[in-house]
């Protein structure tokens, strides 16, 4: 034993004197290094859009009041709402203690989650195999191979979803799920002895479970297959420890004050937005079905290969979604792929000779991978400038700076357009109605607010009915659409070059010159 010491030692010496073999980095340490660059500047080129005033509307909440903050997008109280997650929280004391905007702490955030995503896939496929080049080709499988539909939702892991849903707590969460899924591979393995392994592990799935939930239930599944592929969780012994990580993880989840995750079992108020994920499945994800043979492959060598279970379990939990109508649940249909693209990366890292069947899945796949990029995946790491084709790019909503630098810090503003209600809360504003369900607000007061905004905005409305929303609501501002009529009691600031949107003050909003938010 002591012989073998001195014998690394004197290598690691020799290599320091450069005498002995040179230290050389892993494929995916270069590959993912790269693509760490690339995407991290790919998603900092594209300005705030979609879900991103959301998200930063959280933080300038947090950092507002860390303890109690109010509701994301209105003027209300903000208890019991689920963006109130660790994640968040961080996010709202390093804006506190910086002074940084909540739009730029999520900008800084997409970086991070990406170094969070990259090293848990790494992690996760050496855990699988050790074949050096196997982590590279599941990155590419897992960022080229979706289909020849756009694919754009928080939690889907393509090029050009990436592009806007890298800031997301979602990303984060699917980092910390890889991570979850190597520790309980190396523990079905038994290579960790001891009950504290599993509760190390059920704390990182409840963190899962507060940062992300529909994102957890993949995460958790992905779990579940690794238990059930250890035959030690068949006996007494083995099955104690795995439910040690259920316990814990369900433990971390009731203390953390903020929310309760398990009040959003069975709710029901998001499941209209989802149910889009299910149309087009075929045209989305077929690329993804290349991946089928060599998950066919590892079924035949181990009937409780831990990718095929997940990959079972993944697809009821979707099935489920559709025929319960809990449509949420198409969330995890990003990460229901994952098992399909990553067993055919690990497949063809295997060294050669390969045989006929190998080499023509490998063609199939290289195919597979030109089409996905140039037809769909493309546009998020080639700029316009530098496009010779026209590749689809990711989406350039306009800023709203022009019309919130003339309100005061939690100004409300009333105004129906799609784009305005998801972004001007991410500057520190406040709407009549938010955009989005959340559990802090009941949904028939949303329903209401909502349909307060149609009656002002109505063409018929009266001054006296448009006066009684104002002072009920405390609106300050109107943000008001090139084709909509501006009310005679309302005093035109401001308008955009871009979009022909208008921004008008009423009810005696602060002066034209507040500081800028944000």
């Amino acid at each position: 034993m002591t012989g073998t010491l001195l014998a690394r030692r004197t290598a690691f010496g020799a290599t320091a004197l450069g005498g002995g073999r040179r230290w050389r980095p892993s494929p995916f340490l270069v590959f993912g290094g790269l693509f760490w660059l690339v995407m991290s500047l790919a998603f900092w080129r594209v300005p705030m859009c979609c879900d991103f005033g959301q998200h930063a509307a959280v933080v300038e909440r947090l950092k507002d009041d860390l303890l109690h903050p109010a509701h994301p997008m209105a003027d209300l109280p903000g208890d019991g709402s689920a963006y109130y997650s660790p994640y968040a929280v961080a996010q709202g004391l390093f804006a506190k203690v910086t002074g940084l905007a909540g739009w730029q702490v999520v900008k800084l955030s997409g970086p991070l989650n990406l170094l969070v995503l990259l090293t848990g896939i790494g992690r996760f496929v050496r855990g699988l195999t050790p074949r050096p080049w196997a982590p590279v080709l599941a990155l590419f499988a897992m960022v080229l191979l979706w289909g020849t539909r756009m694919a754009w939702w928080s939690g889907y892991l393509g090029l050009m979803s990436m592009t806007g849903n890298l800031g997301y707590p979602s990303t984060f969460a699917i980092g910390l799920a890889f991570w979850a899924w190597a520790w309980a591979g190396s523990l079905a393995k038994g290579l960790r002895r001891g009950l504290w392994p599993y509760v190390g592990l059920g704390t990182l799935c409840g963190l899962v479970l507060l940062i992300h939930p529909i994102s957890s239930v993949a995460a958790v599944l992905g779990v579940v297959a690794f238990a059930a592929s250890d035959r030690r969780a068949w006996e007494w012994a083995g099955l104690g420890a795995w439910a040690a990580t259920g316990l814990t993880a369900a433990a971390v989840a009731a203390l953390w004050p903020y929310f309760s995750v398990f009040s959003l079992v069975g709710d029901e108020s998001v499941d209209w937005i989802h149910r889009q994920l299910y149309t087009e499945m075929p045209q989305r994800f077929w690329l993804a079905l290349l991946g089928l043979p060599a998950l066919w492959l590892r079924l035949r060598r181990d009937r409780r290969d831990p990718l095929v279970l997940m990959f079972a379990l993944e697809c009821a939990v979707v099935a489920y979604g559709w025929v319960s109508g809990h449509y949420t649940y198409g969330r995890i249909l990003g990460l229901t792929l994952v098992p399909l693209q990553f067993a055919l990366a690990i497949e063809l890292a295997a060294p050669r000779p390969w045989g006929w069947r190998r080499g023509a899945l490998a063609g199939a796949t290289a195919l597979g991978a030109c089409v996905g990029f140039f037809q769909i995946q493309a546009g998020a790491v080639v700029p316009r400038a530098l496009d010779p084709i026209g590749f689809d790019q990711p989406p350039r909503w306009p800023g709203y700076g022009w019309a919130v630098g003339h309100m005061g810090r939690g100004d409300v503003v009333l105004t129906d357009g799609y784009r305005p209600t998801r972004s001007v809360p991410g500057l520190g504003a406040n709407l009549v109605a938010p955009a989005w369900p959340d559990a802090s607000l009941a949904e028939e007061v949303r329903n209401r607010r909502l349909a307060a905004v149609r009656a002002y905005l109505a063409p018929d409305s009266t001054r006296a009915e448009r006066s009684a929303i104002v002072r009920r609501y405390e609106v300050r501002w109107l943000l008001l659409g090139p084709d909509q009529k501006v009310p005679p009691e309302a005093v035109v600031v401001d308008w955009s070059r871009r979009t022909g949107e208008v921004l008008a003050r009423v009810g005696g909003a602060t002066p034209a010159n507040a500081p800028l938010i944000g």
